[in-house]
C-alpha cells in the first residue's frame, strides 16, 4: 500500500480523491490548505486527517514519500520546490511552472536529490491515448502526416460558473482560470497525447490572443491560441485552445490510408475510430463510420462523467507509486513535464509576432502501458 499525501483542498482534489478510491493499493495520508475552512470542508467529506501547516504535514512524512501538489497554479513552483527540498517526490496538477526558469529550477532540483518529478495531466496514460498511439504503431491509418487536435470550450465568460462546485462544495477557481489562462490549463491534455505517440517537438509557430475583455477579473491573458507543432519524427500537429470558440474536442490523425479520430479529450473511454479513406466514382472520401478500435484486454478503473470530464485523474500517482516499487523511471518522467511546459509556454505566450520557436528541451518517447504494448 503507497499512502500519498496532499497539498491543495480545491475543485480539482476531488476529481483526485474519487479517482484514487479506483486504485486499492493507494491510500491518502494527511492533507493541508491554507484555506483552514477548506481544509475542514475537504477532511469531513472524505475523512482524511489534516495538517496544521505545511511544514508539519512534510515533517510527518517518511523520507521519499508522494506528495501530490494541487494547490493553484501560481503556488506550484513555490509548493513543489518546498517538497522536493525535504527529499519527497513530487506530482504536480498543471501546469509544472508558469515560468520556464521555475521549470528548469524543478527538474534540475529533482534530478540532483534523485527524486521523481511529474506533471499532470495523465491522460496521455488514459485508454483511448493509449490505444490510437497504438493504433499509429501498427499503422493503421498508415503513415501519419498531419494532426488536427482542438481544445475549445465555447463562450466560457457567459457560463453560469459560479454555480460550479465540487463534490465537497469548493467553487470552480474562475479567477485561477481566467489568469492562467485556457492554454496554459488545456493544452496539455492533447499536447501531452501528442508527444507520448510522436515524441518530442521541435519547432513551435504559434499565435495567442485575449479577445474576450469581461471576464469577472483584469487580465490580458491569451483566451485564443492557436499553434503549428513540428516534431523531431516528422509528423506536424495544428492545435487549438480557446474558451470562445463553440465546445470541440476532436483529435485526428490523417495518415496515408485514412484518419484515426477521437471526439471527447476529457474521456478516458471515448472510442478510438479509424475512417478508411476511398474512391467512390470520381470523389475521394473517408468512410463516415469508422471503425471502432478496442483495446485487446483490460485498461485501467473508469469513472463516469463528473462536469465536463470522465477521466481518470488518479493514473499519474499510480504511474509514479508503481515506478518506485518497480525502480525504475516514471513513464511522464520529468523530461517529458518540462519539454510540455515549454511547448505549452511557447504557445500561450507567442502573442502576433513572436514567429518560429526552436525548443530547447526534449524527452524520450515515453514506453507504452502494458495492456496497450
Amino acid at each position: 500500500m503507497t499512502s500519498l499525501s496532499i497539498i491543495g483542498c480545491g475543485f480539482v482534489s476531488d476529481l483526485y480523491m474519487r479517482s484514487l478510491e479506483t486504485f486499492s493499493d493507494l491510500s491518502v495520508g494527511r492533507v493541508y490548505d491554507q484555506d483552514s475552512e477548506r481544509l475542514k470542508a475537504f477532511c469531513a467529506f472524505w475523512k482524511t486527517t489534516p495538517a496544521n501547516s505545511l511544514e508539519d504535514l512534510l515533517s510527518d512524512l517518511a523520507p521519499g514519500s508522494i506528495v501530490l501538489n494541487l494547490t493553484n497554479p501560481s503556488s506550484h513552483y513555490e509548493v513543489s520546490q518546498t517538497c522536493l527540498k525535504a527529499g519527497h517526490h513530487v506530482y504536480s496538477e498543471k501546469p509544472l511552472a508558469n515560468e520556464m526558469d521555475q521549470a528548469h529550477k524543478l527538474h534540475t532540483l529533482a534530478k540532483k536529490k534523485g527524486l521523481l518529478l511529474m506533471s499532470a495531466p495523465c491522460s496521455s496514460l488514459g485508454e483511448s491515448a493509449q490505444v490510437m498511439g497504438k493504433a499509429v504503431r501498427d499503422g493503421v491509418a498508415g503513415t501519419p502526416r498531419l494532426v488536427y487536435a482542438e481544445l475549445d470550450d465555447g463562450f466560457v465568460p457567459q457560463a453560469p460558473y459560479r454555480e460550479w462546485f465540487s463534490e465537497s462544495g469548493a467553487p470552480w477557481p474562475y479567477k485561477d482560470e481566467f489568469i492562467t489562462g485556457c492554454t496554459l490549463e488545456h493544452a496539455g491534455y492533447y499536447l501531452s497525447w501528442l508527444i507520448a505517440i510522436f515524441g518530442p517537438v521541435r519547432r513551435v509557430v504559434a499565435a495567442s490572443a485575449a479577445l474576450i475583455p469581461d471576464k469577472t477579473v483584469e487580465t490580458e491573458t491569451p483566451d485564443y491560441s492557436v499553434a503549428s507543432l513540428f516534431f523531431e519524427s516528422g509528423v506536424v500537429a495544428r492545435l487549438t485552445c480557446s474558451i470562445v470558440a463553440p465546445h470541440d474536442h476532436q483529435i485526428r490523425i490523417i495518415g496515408d490510408k485514412g484518419v484515426l479520430a477521437v471526439k471527447k479529450a476529457w474521456d478516458n473511454s471515448a472510442p478510438v475510430r479509424f475512417h478508411k479513406r476511398f474512391r467512390l466514382r470520381r470523389r475521394l472520401m473517408e468512410s463516415p463510420v469508422g471503425k471502432r478500435i478496442r483495446p485487446k484486454g483490460a485498461t485501467h478503473p473508469k469513472l463516469p462523467r463528473r462536469g465536463a470530464a470522465a477521466m481518470n485523474f488518479a493514473l499519474g500517482p499510480k504511474e509514479m507509486a508503481d515506478a518506485l516499487v518497480e525502480g525504475r523511471e516514471c513513464r511522464l518522467s520529468s523530461d517529458f513535464a518540462l519539454h510540455l511546459n515549454e511547448v505549452t509556454l511557447a504557445i500561450q505566450n507567442a502573442g502576433e509576432d513572436t514567429g518560429p520557436q526552436d525548443m530547447k528541451t526534449r524527452c524520450d518517447l515515453p514506453e507504452p502501458m502494458p495492456w496497450a504494448q
